[in-house]
């Protein structure tokens, strides 16, 4: 009898011509930084299909600070949603079965780097090759307004899908990424970056660039910049802008001393921008300080684009003197380890721009935490040591998916033993990133600068813990960049939400063995991302260093801002030594007071404090109002009627700051209603109603709220009308209190290290005098 086969027609001719896992495909293929789009991802069912229970994923990289998806509210923002199309039969096939989708967004939904994923579930049903799963980032179907791309430009951004074809939940990549380009926005905001200071006929590096809304450097056709030095020896010139450069650089060499200001107009022929930045030329300890940002990453570990336009970005466009080049140690593979060497060795340049290769070791915090190690000097001793054994503190990276992780150095005694019979040839900062460094270890050769300030918030609590513990650590801050913009980068909306940090640097010349022995000599200071400078000495010694003393202990201070210099403070390891608040010193205002919040949640990832405040006035009227520290857009001030102020706005250890100008302070009544959620939305404690009356502000001064957490305050301050210094100066005796534990059988150094907040909180710390008594 002859054999018969049934089955659709045609379909088995299909199901050849499509990919086994299906393909992805977007409506997009460019999208500008920040801006607000309805993005269509359709993922054809391939020649699998897909088993009841099956399960597709959407994936993208954990930095990228993508507005945060719901499906709670389909008239809001970033609306998410996913709908089943089905294709058309083939004659005697079936339809597919499948009765729904569901469709949810998870921070944390894949293996980093592609940890946020939208998943998409198959619910009692299976669906058939060719059959097309529709997503929607920002859903506009319902009124919503779409979706807030992410705020930082990328070459290459990408959405990688992963499906579970039989409903087994093992997940198989899709091939073929969707890469979209996320471009700058238009021109917004004119930024003049300069060293701050130099002595007379050094040459000044100018950098001008003109940024999007979120921090991003624009690429202009045509136009032509002004630079006027205003002040002393004045003088002007004008230089015209390489077309499609995204910053122009110039050098200037003023010869006489004196406080200048610097005016760059930039006229493109239709629009013109001007800034202005200070400039101090005269003595200094160094020629000039240089600027430093040492931990950096890209797109070869979990950072945004090539080595290559991370070090080009931080030359032309940051323009920063000093680079450090940090990969994550566990994810880097040895191709991409000696192709980021081969780039930092092209871009090294004695004299000009010095890069540092490194590696950040990732060991958990319980077992050492976040520490990177910098090569000071030609020796390299990276992926393994001479005797082949592994330098990373575990090996783990996409590739590896399925593989456990094999461990290298552990704990963290294990990376110091790696180095410790060169110590000068390195240097390893413990820092706060996802994982925060423990100060349960400390290597006293090894470690010689903490970092108190990058991208991720600000961590004044880490040194001081040190400096209490005896560690005899120097000040710096870094960008811990991941997003492509090394030196000072702008903040994002999420995770990275502050301007990354940098460190100054006291060094006779700009190469790598001054600098590097500078960085080991605690010649240093920290800036919140500012070209701020802070300099503290006694006698002829300066930060960094060590010395005897008996008696009181003089000191010089000197920092010079942008802003203007809010308050100063010597602190030791115990806090507050003496300080200065300049609001008080120059004559509270008759009629302002302000309104002042920050700190953190915690001290690990996701540590930011999400600020809801709800302030009332009443009894006077409002007349005028700044606000200040905000980071980027979508942090906000609304000024309702009636003197009522809704504020939103988002602290990782620093401050934001709303500035009131009253009809009468005395007979002011102020309500503030205070939330604070976490990185979920859920509340991190119960809301607050605090109340501050006008006229007992005018006695103390300053009502402070503690609010628990890392930090967490709100302040109602009075502050002044005088026009705060960019510059202050000074010379003190600091009284002697009890010095920290001894460690190793040294006598116990006493730290005093200098700390500077401008108006908007902008911020400095030194590196500490460490002073031995003399018997």
């Amino acid at each position: 009898m002859a054999t018969t086969v049934i089955a659709p027609e045609g379909l088995e001719a299909y199901l050849a011509g499509l990919p086994f896992l299906g393909s992805l495909s977007a409506s997009h293929g460019e999208v500008r930084a920040g801006a607000v789009e309805e993005i269509l991802l359709v993922y054809e069912i391939g020649a699998s299909g897909i088993a009841d229970s099956g399960r597709l994923k959407i994936t993208f990289k954990f930095y990228s600070d993508w507005g945060e998806l719901q499906t709670h509210e389909p008239r809001g923002r970033d609306y998410l949603s996913a709908r089943f199309v089905p294709r058309a039969s083939f004659p005697g096939e079936s339809p597919a079965t499948l009765r729904r989708l569901a469709v949810k967004y998870d921070t944390k939904g894949h293996e980093r780097p592609y940890q946020k994923a939208v998943i998409v579930d198959l619910v009692d049903g299976f669906a058939r090759p060719g059959d097309r799963i529709e997503v929607r980032l920002g859903d506009r179907s319902h009124g919503g307004a779409g979706t807030r791309v992410q705020t930082f430009v990328e070459d290459g951004f990408r959405f990688r899908a992963y499906v579970d074809v039989t409903g087994t939940s093992r997940l198989a990549a899709v091939p073929g990424d969707i890469v979209l380009r996320v471009a700058a926005g238009r021109p917004h905001a004119l930024r003049v970056l300069t060293p701050r200071a130099a002595r007379p006929g050094v040459s000044v590096p100018v950098v001008v660039r003109l940024d999007d809304a979120w921090g991003n450097p624009c690429a202009l056709a045509v136009a032509r910049v002004s630079l006027s030095l205003k002040g002393g020896a004045a003088a002007s010139e004008t230089v015209a802008w390489v077309a499609g450069a995204r910053a122009l650089r110039h050098e200037l060499r003023p010869s006489e001393a004196g406080n200048y200001r610097l005016e760059v107009r930039v006229d493109s022929g239709e629009e013109t921008w001007v800034s202005s930045v200070p400039l101090s030329i005269g003595e200094l300890p160094s020629e000039r300080p240089y600027f430093a940002d040492l931990h950096v990453h890209a797109h070869d570990t979990v950072g945004t684009n090539s080595t290559a336009s991370n070090l080009s970005f931080a030359r032309d466009l940051a323009g920063l003197d000093v680079l450090g080049y940090t990969v994550n140690d566990f994810q880097i593979t040895d191709r991409d380890w000696s192709s980021a060497l081969a780039d930092i060795a092209r871009f090294h340049e004695d004299g000009r721009f010095v890069c540092f290769p490194g590696t950040e070791w990732c060991g958990n915090s319980a077992v050492g935490g976040d520490h990177n190690v910098v090569f000071l000097s030609g020796e390299v001793r990276f992926p393994n040591d001479a005797s082949g054994r592994s330098l990373r503190s575990f090996e783990w990276h996409e590739h590896m998916r399925g593989a456990a992780p094999e461990p290298g150095r552990w704990p963290l005694t294990a990376l110091y033993a790696a180095y410790q019979d060169a110590p000068e040839r390195f240097l390893l900062i413990p820092h706060v990133g996802g994982r925060r460094a423990s100060l349960d270890y400390h290597h006293t050769e090894l470690e010689r600068l903490c970092e108190l300030s990058s991208s991720w918030g600000h961590f004044e609590w880490l040194f001081s813990e040190a400096l209490a513990r005896g560690y005899r650590l120097g000040a710096s801050a870094s960008g811990d960049e991941h997003r492509g913009r090394p030196g000072g980068g702008a903040p994002g909306a999420s995770i990275f939400g502050v301007r990354g940090g940098l460190t100054g640097v006291l060094s006779p010349a700009l190469d790598r063995a001054s600098i590097g022995l500078a960085l080991r000599q605690r010649r240093t200071w920290a800036t919140t991302g500012e070209r701020n400078v802070a300099l503290l000495a006694s006698g002829a010694h300066v930060q960094g260093d060590e010395l005897e003393h008996a008696g009181p202990l003089p000191v010089r201070y000197r920092v010079l801002g942008h802003s203007g210099w809010e308050y100063v403070a010597l602190k030791d390891h115990r806090g507050v030594v003496w300080e200065r608040d300049l609001h008080r010193e120059f004559g509270y205002a008759a009629q302002r007071l302000r309104v002042r919040w920050g700190g953190a949640r915690v001290r690990d990832r996701y540590r930011w404090a999400d600020y809801a405040l709800s302030l009332r006035v009443s009894g006077t009227a409002v007349e005028d109002w700044t606000a200040r520290g905000f980071e980027h857009p979508e942090e906000s001030v609304r000024a309702l009627s009636d003197g009522r102020f809704e504020v939103r706005s988002t602290t990782h250890g620093d401050a934001d700051e709303l500035d009131l100008r009253l009809l009468s302070l005395r007979h002011a009544q102020l309500t503030l209603d205070v939330r604070v959620s976490g990185f979920d939305g859920q509340p991190w404690r119960e809301a607050a109603q605090l109340e501050v009356n006008g006229g007992a502000l005018l006695d103390k001064g300053r009502v402070h709220f503690d609010l628990g957490g890392e930090g967490l305050f709100v302040a109602v301050e009075r502050v002044t009308d005088a026009a705060l210094p960019l510059e202050l100066t000074g010379e003190l005796t600091v009284p002697w209190s009890a010095a920290p534990p001894a460690l190793d059988g040294q006598a116990p150094a006493y730290p005093v290290y200098l700390f500077g907040r401008e108006i908007g909180d902008a911020k400095v710390w030194t590196s500490p005098l460490f002073v031995r008594w003399a018997r």
